[in-house]
């Protein structure tokens, strides 16, 4: 039983915190791109893709979700809890700092 939450928990973890990650490093990047886009709105496919960067680690996420969904939750829930969690956080912080690589890169655009 306590296996099976274990395991429950992880997998949500993982999910989740990419997820949370993936949106604060979209809105990091994306807040610089709109900033940016007023003083030189002809780059705005190249601020578009750098806003959207960050939400590759989201998908990431949710991949990894996916590959560990079918597994044996009664015997393997320590260890699906421990990759949920590294996993997660792990999206959570590439995510973030993406998103602010992402806005340091736009913000340093020279205007032309």
């Amino acid at each position: 039983m306590i296996n099976e939450i274990l395991g429950y928990l992880g997998l949500g973890l993982m999910l989740g915190l990419a997820g949370v990650g993936s949106a604060f490093g979209t809105t990091i990047a994306g807040n610089a791109a709109e900033g940016a886009l007023k003083k030189n709105p002809e780059k705005s496919s190249s601020y578009m893709i750098l806003s959207a960067l960050p939400a590759t680690q989201g998908l990431y996420g949710f991949v990894a979700f996916l590959m560990w969904l079918n597994r044996d939750f009664s015997a393997q829930g320590p260890l699906l809890f421990g990759v949920g969690i590294s996993v997660g956080l792990v999206c959570l912080l590439s995510a973030i700092r993406q998103g602010q690589v992402s806005a340091r890169d736009t913000m340093s655009r020279p205007i032309r």
